[in-house]
């Protein structure tokens, strides 16, 4: 048996690196979004056994609404392309086309068994480039095929070797059959079937049997003639072995799903849902055209569900011939093989094994899957194809007048292969290059129009979008999702009514509750969406918030494991302020999943609004460590921890607002809560640097600006303050309390009264009733020593707010100086500076005037500097007891 040189190597990889190398470039597409963006299995924060507890999908498998693919292996190698460049698709792309080049060499492996040097180097190059692997290999999805491939050649393999030079069983081989099987059947179910074609290796090419000496060693067996051969017990014992590690693999696998079947619509597959003979026909027609997909792949499409392949509702339907065509040539091949022992026959037999063994468990026949035809399930099937047209060729090259043109076919055919697998690549750079590129290929399928809405709606071109939703409906018209879509385009479009017609639309078009019959095995799970949208819709009108709870509550009762109707029921329950009824949906729901982050976050939510803030931080926490990058979590359980006035939560709640700012480095709340929290830590720097950070973000971020005033204001550093109040002003003129510590630094740090005046005057006319306001625009006509007024303001003060001490105490100051100054025969218009205490009155008091108008010397130097000081100290008294300032 000739091994794989390197040359051959080098040239099967350039040969894929060539067709391939441009879908590094394409993005994450189609059933990609599910599996890749929206699977938490793949997030560092998700424990790894909840690999081997989810679908493929990220479903846990114990949800009905699991699709019941279980593949953790090739779901481990997408958290590790996430390991290392997250959500960049380009790194998914490369993996799979190294992984399609592993497949190619250990595909040629496999070739040399049992055909020659040249022809299997056909078979390889011609399966590098075939087109029909563009969604295997292209879709990052299509890795399940490459794994369970590279893990069912390696068995196969190794299978190989269990036969000794003296034709004894080794059994190291075997086992190592066996780990490599289980291997492949985790990356994809169809793995198993790699057990099926050892079989037929086995019997048909290492034993060397035919199907007449079988059936005449049995006959003469049953007639007690002789006894079994000592090779056929041999066999018999290693098919056993097979078989036994195969059921053990199926019962583990009817385990992990549970016993269930996932759920299928009509939708899906059409064919599963029709009656007898169209269900029989249909399926049976598809096997022809799967391989047509294998002998012409020149209109390929993502998708075949729905209508694009019609029933064939009578044996009469002219399609019925392709099935007998298909089935004919299949039959002839398959008794060739069987009845003779030449390496031809052997050839023929494995391409057969390869072929439809691998293709059973998608091909419907005996249990309904969730697809018409799938593109990525030929890819081990094309093998079996690939070796079919590699021994044509060799049997036709060896015509001598056929050589050249059997080798001028081949060379074209692979030349035309590479050149359409290079350009079909090109149709999954998108989501809408590749629907649109389907919808040429097929019109009459409703779910490409609705997928290349999606497209459009992602890009926000809703009117575009609304028109392939509604094309949708009248390609399709029961299709409930198509109805969904217009009703979801309407809203987004804000035409309310438009959208709730389609929403009742799509409600109508509900199967009926059948007594006895569980709902939720004949409806899809996206289909009862219909419920929760049409409730989104119409708990905006505050006066259906009770028709949009039963709306909920009808979801509930047609699925009782609806997790996404107890969310939507929780937040309307919140917003009706029914908290218990909130908290129990929430609960109710945790009871379904316990891993959503989500769902711990909301109960949070319900907790800090049932004033019980300790359960909050810790259904807050809950969410953080099953994703302790839950951006919502992060900031509000930190605001939370904030506003407790603890200062033990202060260095975590620290913590958190750091990672929620390098979560969301443009949201200017996050840098503004540190401010916060370092101005409660009298970390005046750290404060002012997260403040600045935050209006650098946010131009006119009112309370940062504000805050940042305030903080320069309680450092002594005033003077910088009226930069940040004038521009808080300049877009919140209303701003009272920036009004009133502006006034304030300029009066006692500017001695700008006519600023200060006009910054309390502006107060009052927002709020006449402003006691604040209205007291410091008293201090200003008492700093403009007209005595009077600032009297008269004052008891008006007294009026607005009688049981303000310090009103009534300085009104009495006042009354005590007009006083001193009427018994002195001083005019009252311009009097000296008054303190809280009376200090400064009676020092000026005592000051008279000589009759040259100079100051009277009955004071020494030293008494009036001590008079000046008493009477500053009085001064920054009364200063302190006016900035009733607060935190905006």
């Amino acid at each position: 048996m000739a091994v794989v040189s390197w040359k051959e190597i080098l040239l099967l990889t350039g040969l894929v690196v060539g067709c391939y190398w441009n879908s590094v470039s394409c993005g994450f597409v189609f059933d990609d979004v599910s599996a890749i963006l929206d699977n938490k299995d793949l997030r560092p924060s998700t424990p790894l056994r909840n690999l081997f507890r989810n679908d493929f999908w990220g479903t846990p498998m114990s949800e009905e609404r699991s699709h019941k693919s279980y593949r953790p292996l090739t779901v481990l190698t997408f958290r590790l392309n996430y390991l290392f460049s997250e959500l960049s698709a380009a790194s998914y792309h490369l993996l799979n086309v190294v992984l399609h080049a592993a497949v190619c060499v250990l595909f040629l492996r496999v070739c040399r068994l049992f055909l020659d040097k040249t022809s299997s180097l056909v078979a390889a190059l011609l399966f590098a480039v075939h087109p029909i692997h563009t969604e295997a290999v292209t879709g990052v999805v299509g890795r399940a095929e490459l794994l369970s491939s590279i893990f069912l050649l390696a068995a196969f393999l190794a299978y190989t070797k269990s036969t000794s030079a003296d034709h004894s069983i080794v059994w190291a081989p075997i086992a190592l059959t066996v780990v490599l099987v289980a291997a492949a059947t985790l990356c994809k179910e169809q793995g198993v079937t790699v057990i099926g074609i050892c079989c037929v290796h086995e019997v048909f090419v290492a034993q060397g049997f035919t199907l007449p000496v079988l059936l005449n060693t049995l006959r003469q067996v049953l007639q007690g003639k002789d006894g079994f051969p000592y090779a056929v017990l041999q066999t018999l014992l290693k098919l056993i072995v097979l078989i036994i590690s195969t059921l053990l693999l199926v019962i583990v696998r009817v385990q992990v799903i549970q016993s269930q079947l996932p759920v299928f619509t009509r939708f899906d597959n059409p064919a599963a849902v029709s009656p007898t003979p169209t269900r029989q026909l249909t399926f049976n027609y598809l096997l022809p055209v799967n391989a047509w997909l294998l002998l012409n792949p020149s209109e390929l499409c993502c998708d075949w569900t729905m209508g694009t392949i019609p029933l064939v509702e009578s044996p009469l339907d002219l399609r019925n011939l392709a099935t007998l065509v298909f089935y004919a040539s299949l039959g002839l091949l398959a008794f060739h093989s069987l009845r003779y022992r030449h390496s031809s026959a052997r050839t023929v037999i494995m391409a057969l094994s390869l072929i439809v063994l691998p293709f059973i468990p998608a091909s419907n026949l005996f249990f309904p899957v969730g697809f018409v035809v799938a593109e990525r399930v030929l890819y081990v099937p094309s093998m079996g194809f690939c070796v079919l047209v590699a021994h044509g060729f060799r049997i036709i090259s060896q015509k001598g007048h056929l050589k050249k043109i059997s080798w001028l076919v081949i060379g074209v055919l692979l030349a035309t292969h590479a050149v359409k697998t290079f350009r079909r690549n090109w149709d999954w750079e998108s989501e809408y290059t590749l629907f649109t590129s389907a919808l040429k290929v097929n019109k009459n399928n409703a779910k490409l129009w609705n997928n290349v809405g999606h497209a459009l709606e992602n890009q926000n071109d809703y009117l575009k979008a609304l028109q392939y939703f509604l094309q949708a409906t009248r390609v399709q018209p029961d299709d409930i999702g198509a109805h969904m879509n217009v009703g979801r385009t309407y809203k987004n479009l804000n035409k309310s009514r438009e959208a709730e017609d389609a929403y009742l639309v799509a409600k109508s078009l509900m199967p009926q509750i059948i007594p006895g019959k569980k709902y939720a095995t004949r409806v899809a799970p996206n289909h009862l969406n219909v419920y929760i949208n049409l409730a989104n819709l119409i708990r905006a009108n505050e006066s259906r918030l009770e028709e949009a709870d039963q709306l909920y509550r009808q979801a509930i009762s047609m699925r009782p494991d609806f997790k996404q109707a107890y969310i939507s029921r929780g937040e309307l329950l919140l917003k009706m302020n029914k908290l218990s009824e909130a908290r129990d949906a929430y609960l109710r729901a945790l009871e379904l999943d316990r891993t959503n982050a989500d769902l711990w976050y909301n109960l949070a939510i319900v907790n800090i609004e049932m004033k019980d803030p300790p359960e909050a931080l810790k259904n807050f926490n809950h969410a953080l460590e099953l994703n302790p990058r839950h951006k919502l979590a992060l900031f509000n359980s930190a605001l939370l921890m904030q506003e407790s006035g603890e200062q033990k939560f202060w260095p975590e709640a620290n913590r958190r607002f750091l990672a929620y700012v390098e979560e969301e480095p443009e949201d200017a709340n996050g840098y503004f809560n540190l401010g916060m929290l370092a101005m409660d830590a009298d970390e005046n720097a750290a404060a002012e640097r997260w403040m600045r950070k935050a209006i650098g973000l946010q131009a006119g971020f009112r309370s940062a600006l504000f805050n940042l005033a305030l903080l320069y204001s309680q450092s002594k550093r005033e003077v910088d303050a009226l930069p940040a109040l004038d521009e808080l002003l300049r877009h919140h003129p209303e701003h009272i309390k920036g009004l009133i510590l502006k006034g304030d630094i300029l009066m006692n740090h500017k001695k700008d009264t006519r600023g200060a005046k006009s910054c309390f005057e502006r107060i009052l006319i927002m709020d006449p009733a402003n006691v604040q306001g209205k007291h410091n625009l008293c201090v200003v006509y008492f700093e403009e020593r007209d005595l009077p007024r600032a009297a008269a303001c004052l008891e008006e003060t007294l009026a607005m707010a009688p049981h303000e001490e310090y009103v009534r105490r300085h009104l009495s100051i006042v009354r005590n100086k007009m006083a001193a100054m009427s018994a002195a025969g001083q005019p009252l218009t311009s009097p000296e500076r008054v303190g809280e205490e009376g200090e400064e009155g009676r020092g000026a008091a005592d000051q008279s005037e000589s009759p040259d108008g100079g100051r009277a010397t009955g004071k020494s130097t030293e008494e009036i500097k001590d008079i000046e000081k008493k009477r500053a100290a009085a001064l920054k008294r009364l200063e302190e007891i006016e900035r009733i300032l607060s935190g905006d």
